[in-house]
């Protein structure tokens, strides 16, 4: 796997049938190891270790529909009123961050409406949060609070 731009985290990987399965905690099971995959347990380490986030506010690929067609969101934090606080689009590092992932987390806020988005393929990282209708860009993820 790749050697990534966010911090290091103690995963577990077992063998399955030939190929490779890492341990998601959120989860509760281990999933096929893809290089999007190991982005996604990287993002899900560093948001509950080093901004907080409880992990029962955390729902991962979770379902929605846009225009009609069903869609999953990689990462998506939940404030504890149940409502979208933090989503955050996975690529795999060998995809590069285009106007196409800004376009589809786009979409995603437009069912959503979370507070903030993110966007990151390990290497690259975007924060930014949209209210009534402005962008703007965060230097940093935001930290867990109580919403």
């Amino acid at each position: 796997m790749h050697v990534l731009n966010l911090p290091p985290f103690d995963h577990k990987v077992i063998d399955r049938n030939g190929k490779p399965h890492i341990y998601d905690l959120i989860r509760k099971k281990y999933i096929m190891l893809t290089p999007e995959e190991w982005v996604r347990q990287h993002f899900i380490h560093l948001l509950i270790n080093q901004y907080n986030y409880p992990k029962s506010l955390f729902a991962v690929e979770t379902g929605l529909y846009y225009n009609k067609l069903a869609k999953r969101s990689d990462i998506m934090i939940l404030n504890t009123n149940g409502l979208p606080h933090l989503l955050v689009e996975c690529k795999s590092p060998d995809v590069a961050i285009s106007q196409l992932t800004f376009a589809q987390i786009a979409r995603y806020n437009f069912t959503l409406r979370p507070a903030f988005l993110a966007i990151s393929n390990g290497l690259t990282h975007y924060c930014f949060s949209v209210q009534h209708g402005e962008i703007e860009y965060l230097n940093d993820f935001p930290a867990f609070e109580r919403f």
